[in-house]
């Protein structure tokens, strides 16, 4: 093996370690954390990963925590952001219960962002809580929505809008969660 492929194969390697194992209250490790261990050509090294984990239906997924997803990113722009492994595909209903909801939590989950899309954005918490009161149980609904900001799937600001946040971004497609709602 060449220099330069022992040298990628170390890098990818150090780049699996770094994305799999959680080392912050976040999972997934930001850029910069990545451009320090891994060097400049990070991008290439987590394409190669990426390429790799095909085969076991994941992905490097890159969440621009508080920018729009870029066409192309600049290196600068890649630095601020998030990078973590999701599925490439969906759940099937038996794999959902391994990930430790109940399924109507899930259900909520699924119930609130989409309210928030269909709100350009964001919704106040009172109104998401009335909503949410009419499919869950009411003590469940406080319960749910700070669970849902503490994991990262919504924030919520001082005035009691809540809005979708970077963990939302990263592993729910927005477009078919809405196709599915309407189809059904």
């Amino acid at each position: 093996m060449s220099k330069r492929k022992a040298a990628y194969a170390s890098k990818i390697k150090r780049a699996t370690h770094m994305l799999f194992f959680k080392r912050h209250k976040k999972p997934g490790v930001k850029g910069w954390e990545l451009r320090k261990a891994l060097g400049s050509d990070y991008p290439k090294v987590l394409k190669i990963l990426d390429d790799s984990l095909k085969t076991f239906d994941l992905q490097v997924k890159t969440v621009f925590e508080e920018e729009k997803p870029v066409e192309k990113p600049s290196l600068e722009q890649l630095d601020r952001a998030r990078f973590l492994i999701t599925l490439r595909g969906e759940l099937t209903p038996k794999e959902t219960k391994m990930i430790g909801w109940r399924i109507d939590d899930i259900a909520g989950l699924a119930i609130t962002i989409a309210h928030i899309i269909s709100n350009k954005g964001k919704a106040p918490r009172k109104e998401v809580e009335e909503l949410l009161r009419n499919k869950l149980p009411g003590w469940k609904v406080g319960f749910n929505i700070d669970r849902y900001i503490r994991y990262g799937y919504l924030t919520q600001d001082d005035a009691g809008q809540l809005y979708l946040d970077w963990r939302t971004r990263a592993e729910v497609d927005e477009k078919k969660l809405i196709n599915a709602i309407l189809t059904k």
